[in-house]
């Protein structure tokens, strides 16, 4: 009975350390993502609901993700949809598929082997691609492995859902930054209010 005891005050204090953890990083600022090396949600390519540390997966489960991911390049969104430049541009396949890739260096320097090309984020791009490397991105929105969402934008585009309606007003920002909360209650709302199918399988595998 006492061993019992002992086990139950060792698990609240666990629970209780965590809870604080958790209050103190909610309530603190948070430290921008290191924009170096691949992202936490990287992975070998085989299907895992693993973490790549203790951290990260604690971060996970109380969906605590940064609002202003440093990016290898500063880019702005403001000057380049002023421009005229739809969002299909850069982010190829957004209309005919599930993912929105983000776009490599060979996409940048399209346009700018000739424009702007003395502006110092501009000569970071030629450097990673006279390097031939990829510039690592660091994604701002994301599902966690564990939730099992199967997101597809084509048909949100089909539909006529606007970018902005999941990622927030982009003419507005420069760097990309987590404005909305893609929670299952966030997207639950909309097709509601849409009137489309909230079944579990529509999103979940």
């Amino acid at each position: 009975m006492r061993m019992l005891r002992g086990w139950r005050r060792a698990l609240l204090v666990v629970l209780a350390c965590a809870c604080t953890w958790g209050v103190v990083e909610i309530l603190l600022p948070r430290r921008a993502a290191r924009a170096s090396g691949p992202p936490d949600y990287v992975t070998t390519g085989v299907f895992t609901p693993a973490h790549p540390s203790v951290l990260a997966a604690v971060k996970d489960f109380v969906d605590i993700h940064p609002e202003h991911p440093v990016q290898p390049i500063a880019y702005t969104h403001t000057m380049h949809l002023a421009k005229g430049l739809p969002c299909t541009f850069c982010h190829v396949g957004v209309d005919q598929g599930p993912e929105a890739r983000i776009p490599g260096v060979t996409v940048c320097m399209s346009c700018h082997q000739s424009i702007a090309t003395d502006r110092p984020e501009i000569k970071k791009i030629a450097a990673y691609q006279a390097r031939g490397e990829e510039i690592p991105w660091v994604r701002v929105y994301n599902y966690s492995g564990s939730a099992h969402v199967r997101f597809n934008h084509a048909p949100h585009i089909r539909a006529g859902v606007a970018c902005a309606a999941c990622h927030s007003d982009l003419t507005k920002q420069t760097t990309a930054e987590r404005k909305i909360d893609l929670n299952m209650g966030f997207c639950i709302n909309c097709h509601t209010q849409k009137k489309v199918s909230i079944d579990c399988e529509t999103c979940h595998y």
